[in-house]
């Protein structure tokens, strides 16, 4: 089925060059499977979003056609038009509209709050401490979700034991209910094995999608799995408008810490409130019950001190969290002593909330 598909899309033309979308080489990640469904993502370079939106509808149809297709689950990316003499884009007016992620964000009418867990650099473990962080919310009564934002390296799929691609019904995609969580990621739409080779552009604009093309429902909170670093995933979620605030996580080394300094100052500088700094891998305790500072001691208790940020807690280095990531159960859904710890960092975050907005998040 998967060459039929190809043979469809292949009669779609692409309006900047007159060739067609698989001549152009614009579709990434086309797969499909033994019940019909078919994903695959459009690189539409050099146009703006409404024509990257024009031409996956196309797409989508010509998949649609296909004997024995039954649902198109496609996203597409688009470069920013630029911008036109009178300052606008695509607007000869120059009459200022919305970003296209503030208009994306507004899809999610539903969700009462969105966190970003964000971490300066890579390697702290933030994915696994987002993850298991939505579940314990979920397990305290909250309906939660969970936006695996790092279009590169997707690990909600891992982290989760997500095997099944997402669902289209109505036109929207489905987030896929696990562990109490509606989770969503880049990884459920395309090829597992697809090397996403995206500009910056493209990263937001898939984003975008994941924002306002999933039926997100009503949530209390939107846990956002950001990628490390501060850059486009970050700027778009702050241009959104839509964040609550920020959870920053790091481990005690200094290099992590300098970097936890730099995602503090980013948030602050857009008045994205800090609702605090979690420690992970914090220490390794032995069966004796001795603790050993692997990655040295208290350095996030200091640097939240330091930044004026609120503690949320310290996550030791487990050694079955690794285990139960990898294998897509996460503890704190489990009876493990990392439930309580996860717990109580999730009541903390509930108070955060609270501080900054004057409500709660039920």
């Amino acid at each position: 089925m998967a060459i039929r598909v190809r043979n469809a899309l292949a009669q779609v033309a692409n309006p900047k060059t007159g060739r067609n979308i698989i001549a152009d080489g614009l579709v990434q990640g086309l797969t499909t499977n033994d019940d019909g469904k078919v994903r695959f993502a459009l690189e539409v370079a050099g146009g703006s979003a409404g024509d990257a939106d024009m031409l996956l509808a196309a797409a989508k149809k010509a998949a649609l056609a296909v004997d024995g297709v039954s649902a198109v689950a496609a996203v597409a990316t688009a470069h920013s038009a630029a911008p036109s003499p009178t300052g606008g884009h695509d607007n000869p007016l120059g009459v200022r509209k919305k970003p296209q992620i503030e208009q994306a964000a507004e899809a999610m009418a539903g969700v009462k709050h969105v966190i970003a867990i964000a971490s300066g650099k890579g390697g702290v473990g933030k994915s696994t401490v987002a993850a298991n962080l939505a579940v314990a919310l979920a397990a305290a009564g909250y309906k939660t979700g969970l936006l695996d934002a790092d279009i590169y390296g997707p690990s909600l799929p891992t982290l989760f034991g997500l095997k099944d691609k997402a669902t289209v019904r109505d036109g929207k995609i489905l987030p896929v209910e696990a562990h109490g969580v509606r989770a969503m990621s880049i990884g459920m739409l395309v090829d597992p094995d697809q090397a996403l080779a995206w500009r910056g552009p493209m990263v937001m604009g898939a984003l975008r999608q994941l924002m306002s093309d999933v039926d997100w429902g009503t949530l209390d909170v939107m846990l956002v799995d950001t990628p490390p670093g501060t850059g486009d995933a970050h700027l778009s979620l702050i241009q959104s408008k839509r964040l609550t605030g920020a959870v920053i996580v790091s481990t005690p080394q200094e290099m992590a810490l300098a970097d936890v300094r730099r995602g503090v100052a980013l948030f602050r500088k857009t008045e994205t409130p800090i609702l605090g700094v979690i420690e992970n891998m914090a220490w390794l305790e032995t069966p004796d019950g001795e603790r050993h500072y692997v990655f040295g001691k208290g350095g996030a208790t200091r640097v939240a001190q330091e930044l004026g940020a609120p503690f949320l807690g310290a996550v030791p280095l487990y050694p079955e969290l690794r285990e139960a990531s990898d294998a897509g159960a996460p503890l704190a859904g489990g009876d493990h002593p990392a439930v309580k710890t996860f717990a109580q960092i999730a009541d903390k975050i509930i108070a955060a909330i609270q501080g900054a907005t004057g409500s709660t998040a039920e």
